[in-house]
């Protein structure tokens, strides 16, 4: 496998990571009910539609083809964020946690990337921008989880 074809590979995951995280910020808006909230997670699905345009293209300028749609592992992980709010009584608290969750997780797999050492430094500077735009998410989901 080319060096390219395994970069290509690596923003590929990232793309469905990034189609999952606006699903699920899409699924967010619609489960809570605090119109700041509804605000907050309808700005940051479109921010992740956004790094999916980047990733695509950076990918196309490898020659290689994007992905198409969502993981398996991003369907599980809606279904559960729907049965955890409708189980709870605090809808809004637990859509906030899973939001944690997903950025936590969102920013390991963007440093995991970074950490190649021959990165392009097209491809590496988009990923850190993301990187740096999910930790300021992440950071506003803490305060906001507090203040629930």
């Amino acid at each position: 496998m080319s060096y390219s074809n395994q970069i290509a590979e690596k923003l590929n995951e990232l793309l469905q990571k990034n189609y999952d995280a606006e699903k699920g910020y899409k699924l967010a808006a619609e489960k809570v009910k605090n119109e700041r909230l509804k605000s907050f997670f309808s700005e940051r699905a479109s921010e992740r539609y956004d790094f999916g345009h980047e990733l695509k293209s950076e990918i196309r300028n490898f020659g290689e083809n994007p992905e198409k749609g969502t993981s398996l592992a991003g369907d599980a992980h809606r279904s559960w964020m729907n049965l955890k709010a409708s189980l709870s009584n605090d809808k809004d608290e637990a859509v906030l946690e899973e939001a944690v969750r997903g950025e936590k997780s969102a920013v390991e797999e963007y440093e995991n990337i970074l950490k190649e050492s021959e990165l392009p430094a097209s491809t590496g500077n988009i990923l850190l921008k993301q990187k740096n735009a999910i930790i300021a998410s992440l950071n506003e989901v803490k305060a906001l989880e507090n203040q629930a």
